[in-house]
């Protein structure tokens, strides 16, 4: 019934096509050109729904919410009161717990640029509280892909909403990442312990191997001897982003495919990105083009405000109040390399 329900939907301009699904609200796709002017699809994924029902790592293109990123037990206190959410990974709450990645999500605007779609989650639904209304508008602008977050609540709880696009800019099944070219624009990151939730503590990124202020590839230092690297087995890891005032947007990556000169860039108006390499991926999912997810061929870049904020004070607030509008954006945009 849910195959037969979700619609794929294509969005496109003269720079971009992006294909774009209503079950889980997610990028399936994303055709941009290269140095040579040839078409590449630059995110990975499944060549029809049934594709990311079966997929073993259920996250490609999504979005992800409740809370994106991990709550550590699946437990927090806001107002006094104790919340229990749904264990998933580790004995933690990762993105959301069942989520939103795995629900039918209302299509309420569309056009040739334009897709916007809308999810109701009743209060108690993985253990957090208030009725949530959340709408996720893509547009296209160009050779960008906005994308916007709205959401209310019928009682105080806590939100952090993400895009989880997995990206390979030499394009879907080119092999590694690793030679890619990455420039994080933060000066720190927060650290995590074993099951990679945050220590609390915040950590300079200099004369480290998480210093990406200026570009180098990923490979670069990726097998460093380091013990945050041996937690997670490469890169996934919350950077604090240099704040901007320019338009509310901060910039917050800058990555280019070592072979197709795709440059891509990401801005945020939250404090946070999560810089993921791809390091869970196995080969056990085939790709719509034919390719496995093998080890390290795709990586992300979730924006985001700190995961397991609502248990370190220290972190900027996720709480969302009753009256009260959550709103966030997302801009990925694409050119060729100078």
């Amino acid at each position: 019934m849910l195959i037969m329900q979700a619609k794929i939907i294509t969005l496109k301009n003269k720079h971009l096509q992006v294909t774009l699904t209503n079950y889980g609200a997610r990028i399936t796709g994303l055709i941009t050109q290269d140095k040579n002017s040839n078409p590449v699809d630059v995110v990975v994924g499944f060549n029809s729904i049934d594709g990311y029902l079966r997929s073993t790592s259920p996250y490609y293109g999504a979005i992800v919410g409740r809370y994106a990123n991990r709550i550590a037990n699946g437990r927090f206190t806001l107002n006094d009161q104790t919340y229990q959410l749904t264990v998933n990974k580790a004995g933690n709450c990762l993105h959301g717990g069942h989520g939103f990645h795995d629900k039918l999500w209302h299509i309420t605007d569309g056009g040739d640029e334009l897709l916007a779609m809308k999810y109701f989650s009743p209060s108690g639904e993985d253990g957090f509280p208030g009725d949530l209304t959340v709408q996720v508008t893509y547009r296209l602008k160009e050779n960008a892909l906005f994308i916007n977050f709205e959401a209310t609540t019928t009682k105080d709880t806590v939100i952090n909403l993400t895009n989880h696009a997995f990206f390979n800019l030499n394009g879907e099944g080119s092999g590694s990442i690793l030679n890619h070219k990455m420039q994080i624009l933060a000066n720190a990151y927060t650290r995590i312990n074993e099951n990679m939730i945050p220590t609390g503590a915040i950590a300079s990124v200099a004369g480290s191997p998480f210093d990406f202020r200026e570009a180098h590839t990923i490979g670069e230092h990726i097998d460093a001897e380091h013990p945050q690297l041996n937690h997670a087995d490469g890169y996934d890891h919350n950077y604090i982003l240099i704040k901007s005032d320019s338009n509310g947007l901060t910039p917050a990556a800058k990555v280019t495919g070592d072979l197709t000169g795709i440059d891509l860039e990401v801005y945020t108006t939250e404090p946070g990105v999560h810089f993921y390499t791809g390091n869970f991926m196995d080969g056990t999912n085939t790709f719509k083009g034919g390719a496995k997810d093998d080890f390290r061929t795709a990586f992300a870049l979730e924006t985001q405000h700190f995961p397991d904020s609502p248990n370190q004070p220290t972190f900027p607030s996720t709480k969302l109040s009753v009256g009260e509008v959550f709103k966030s954006t997302t801009v990925f945009r694409f050119s060729v390399a100078e």
